[in-house]
């Protein structure tokens, strides 16, 4: 299936691993909120495998050298609230000089349509590589708002991560921002009735705050 969509499934043998414990109905939320931060931090060493590098002379205790250092240093996360604020902490561990946005957006119950209550995010965008992420990607309506919205900003350089993806997601993604490369773990069978990802792991949200 995720060969007939735009879409990187990054399939590490953890990830996989630890997704399959978090999907399951009796795992706890201290568990779960564990599990996320783990895998978002497997996942962000697989998305920035393959950001720029330049050289600079450093001095180690023995001798001078040339070494390898980022050659763009200016990463922002950008979680979606309020689910994707549990994957931040997972990829500062990894990207700790990150500077870290908040775009928030619900989801109307009725309508499955996007709404708009927040929006903050780092000075000079549109010289940063912004990662949204945002652990479940359903009918894709979300993320493909806050894409938006970071480009009426001025991002320009954007990734979105999303821990489990449905198609019809994926899909509304690559035909609104085909621009934007998208990382997951897995993708599901489809959504069902009320947009819900099949099988999925139910309702991130309410797993990772105890809300449920």
């Amino acid at each position: 299936m995720a060969d007939e969509l735009k879409v990187h499934l990054i399939d590490h043998p953890l990830i996989q691993h630890k997704l399959t414990r978090m999907r399951m109905k009796d795992t706890s939320y201290k568990d779960f909120r564990e599990l996320l931060e783990e895998i978002a931090m497997l996942m962000a060493y697989e998305i920035t495998r393959d950001f720029p590098l330049k050289e600079v002379e450093i001095e180690t205790p023995v001798a001078p050298c040339r070494a390898k250092v980022l050659a763009d240093n200016e990463v922002g996360l950008v979680p979606i609230l309020r689910a994707g604020l549990g994957m931040v902490g997972g990829m500062m561990n990894l990207i700790p000089t990150a500077r870290i946005g908040h775009i928030g957006l619900y989801r109307d119950p009725k309508t499955l349509k996007p709404v708009e209550y927040y929006c903050k995010l780092p000075p000079e965008p549109e010289k940063r590589t912004f990662i949204v992420v945002d652990p479940m990607l359903a009918t894709g309506g979300s993320s493909a708002a806050a894409l938006t919205m970071l480009k009426e900003h001025g991002a320009k350089k954007l990734v979105l991560m999303c821990l489990v993806s449905a198609p019809e997601g994926i899909r509304v993604v690559n035909k609104e921002h085909p621009d934007v490369p998208i990382y997951t773990a897995a993708v599901d069978e489809k959504l069902n009735d009320h947009g819900y990802i099949v099988p999925g792991l139910g309702d991130a949200g309410d797993r990772i705050f105890g809300t449920i």
